[in-house]
């Protein structure tokens, strides 16, 4: 018992360390300067840094996640959210081909003064709701996915439940408690369930499925709920430690991909029944 302990108050400190910004200052950038409308956010420098694609919710610009974007990059990960397929029927196979081409520019163009590089082999993807389910497209067809981490994950055209089937790279994700009925209504067990890797699942308590959201915007007028400090902190520091566990092979940050370990905030879901 007291080993569990000892690991669970490890555990806490470890979550409590990840929701705050990382040890590095944050640089940004424009997508489009190599040719695809979105940001990238980048640690001031590190060789051989991971780098991930980041997918928006069905209406939403990206500017809604400047702040979990710099979060990650405060933590030494590259990161890059393409700025396309905003309208109201996007195409989501579209979508992943731009991930895709977010992961191109990552790992193959040159990021700032020379002091920044990515490893082609630490390459990730994530997202929220729609966005996280295009990443699914990805990561089915894509083999430099190493990792996908999404919160309140959506059915996409083509199937992600479909795709999850074909992927077999260690997958996190993240649900909310309170799910708005709108067309960003998470699928996230159904896709996790069907998730051929190893997989964590885990509802975020009080979160609502547009809580990552930040800020106000036009497209809330479709939607029920707003901005959560609260579910920002918590998703920020578990899709951060995960992806660093799994793209930088960081064991402080191992035990956040396990399907049983006691999270604060969070509850395990059980995929038996969806």
């Amino acid at each position: 018992m007291a080993s569990r302990r000892g690991k669970s108050g490890n555990l806490k400190s470890v979550v409590a360390e990840l929701s705050r910004r990382g040890p590095h200052r944050v640089l940004r950038g424009d997508l489009a300067l190599a040719g695809l409308p979105g940001v990238l956010m980048t640690p001031e420098r590190g060789l051989g840094l991971p780098a991930v694609a980041f997918g928006h919710a069905w209406l939403q610009p990206v500017h809604r996640y400047l702040g979990t974007l710099a979060h990650l990059a405060s933590w030494g990960i590259v990161v890059a959210a393409p700025a396309t397929e905003r309208g109201p029927l996007p195409s989501h196979a579209g979508l992943a081909a731009d991930l895709a081409t977010a992961l191109d520019v990552c790992s193959k163009v040159r990021l700032g003064p020379g002091e920044i590089s990515v490893d082609p082999d630490r390459l990730g993807v994530a997202g929220h709701s729609m966005g996280a389910g295009a990443a699914v497209l990805l990561a089915a067809q894509d083999p430099r996915v190493k990792a996908f981490a999404g919160f309140a994950t959506a059915e996409t055209s083509p199937s992600a439940v479909h795709a999850a089937a074909r992927v077999t790279v260690p997958g996190l994700f993240l649900d909310a408690e309170d799910d708005s009925v709108t067309p960003a209504a998470s699928n996230a067990e159904k896709i996790a369930a069907a998730w051929k890797g190893p997989v964590s699942v885990r509802t975020v308590t009080g979160a609502s499925d547009i809580g990552l959201l930040e800020g106000r915007h036009l497209g809330d007028l479709f939607l029920d709920g707003g901005s959560e400090k609260k579910t920002q902190r918590v998703v920020r520091a578990l899709v951060t430690g995960f992806l660093l566990g799994q793209l930088a092979d960081d064991e402080r940050f191992a035990e956040l991909a396990s399907a049983t370990a006691e999270i604060k905030r969070t509850t395990v879901v059980d995929l038996s029944a969806a």
